[in-house]
């Protein structure tokens, strides 16, 4: 029984150092190969090669930082941003009536503020958390925490948000018919909010698939991306109860995020560019750069585009910042 305990111990010991130097391989060589190909070789001698095609395609030498847009990128989350988490403990809150002995902690009353209080960050950390929570099941959109609870009941006189919500089977739109519903209501009152915010490709994504489309989609990032839009749609009808819930859900599934999950790479076309990118805590940070036509380039020219390149990502960083935070102040003020 000894020997059975200690051998159980050392198998636990040893994954735990096993994972731990994996979690931390890095890119060691990335090129961009003569079959259109990204070619990268990791720190521990593993390799990978992605299709360019499969790729996300951007286009960024004419980025303009007047621009009053969040520009998003699907990258995995930073190892450093998921490791600064995994100490982090779910917040208890308190009763902040006037009655109450300590008021120093206040609930988030709204989705945003809710998670970011716990993963900090900004929009896009919002979004890519969120997404990841709902694709890798951490959030479940049909927990019964998320069901409304049957009821006869209508108010007198009828409300406008009863009439918006009274076939929901849940705190959110959750059928494509309704939530197509709800956004068309929001986008005549000028009521979409932080949805403006999402990208363009998650709204059509959202707004091109149907009830039957859905239930064939075998794509779970898509299929994660329009829950999330579905979710967004209801966030005004939450209650305390599912913001808990969906705050607690989603640091947890963060915390549990495999870092050692393939990295993100970005195909800037105008640059000819092959860009790995993670999201830490300020934003978007570029890990490796390489060229189509590396051979060609001088190391001058290498040099001044890779310049211009994490440029451009700094100042995207700064304008999703400064947009997400107008707009914010906005759209809860």
């Amino acid at each position: 029984m000894k020997n059975m305990v200690l051998s159980t111990l050392f198998s636990v010991a040893f994954f735990m150092v096993v994972f731990s130097a994996f979690s931390q391989v890095e890119i060691e060589e990335m090129r961009w190969g003569a079959d259109f190909n990204i070619h990268i070789t990791f720190s521990n001698d593993s390799t990978s090669i992605m299709d360019v095609k499969g790729l996300h395609h951007s286009s960024v030498s004419n980025y303009n930082e007047s621009d009053n847009e969040v520009t998003y990128y699907p990258v995995k989350l930073d190892h450093a941003f998921v490791d600064a988490l995994k100490d982090k403990k779910i917040e208890s809150f308190v009763d902040t009536t006037q009655n109450s002995k300590d008021s120093t902690l206040v609930k988030s009353k709204t989705l945003w503020s809710a998670i970011h209080s716990n993963i900090g960050g900004g929009w896009i950390h919002f979004i890519n958390c969120l997404v990841y929570a709902i694709e890798s099941g951490q959030v479940d959109l049909y927990s019964p925490l998320m069901k409304r609870p049957v009821s006869d009941w209508k108010p007198k006189p009828m409300t406008e948000s009863f009439k918006r919500t009274k076939n929901w089977e849940c705190y959110y739109p959750n059928t494509q018919k309704l939530a197509h519903k709800e956004y068309k209501i929001k986008a005549g009152k000028g009521e979409l909010g932080n949805i403006n915010l999402l990208p363009e490709s998650f709204i059509n994504t959202f707004l091109e698939t149907d009830d039957k489309q859905l239930l064939e989609l075998k794509n779970p990032n898509k299929l994660a991306i329009i829950n999330m839009v579905r979710l967004l749609l209801g966030a005004n009808y939450l209650g305390q109860e599912q913001i808990d819930y969906l705050q607690n859900s989603v640091l947890f599934a963060v915390k549990r995020y495999s870092v050692n999950s393939l990295p993100s790479v970005i195909i800037f076309d105008d640059f000819e560019a092959a860009v790995a990118m993670t999201l830490d805590n300020s934003g978007y940070k570029i890990e490796k750069i390489t060229f189509n036509n590396e051979n060609e380039l001088s190391d001058e020219i290498k040099y001044q585009r890779i310049e211009r390149m994490n440029g451009i990502i700094s100042k995207i960083n700064d304008v999703n910042k400064k947009v997400f935070e107008q707009k914010l102040k906005s759209y809860y003020n």
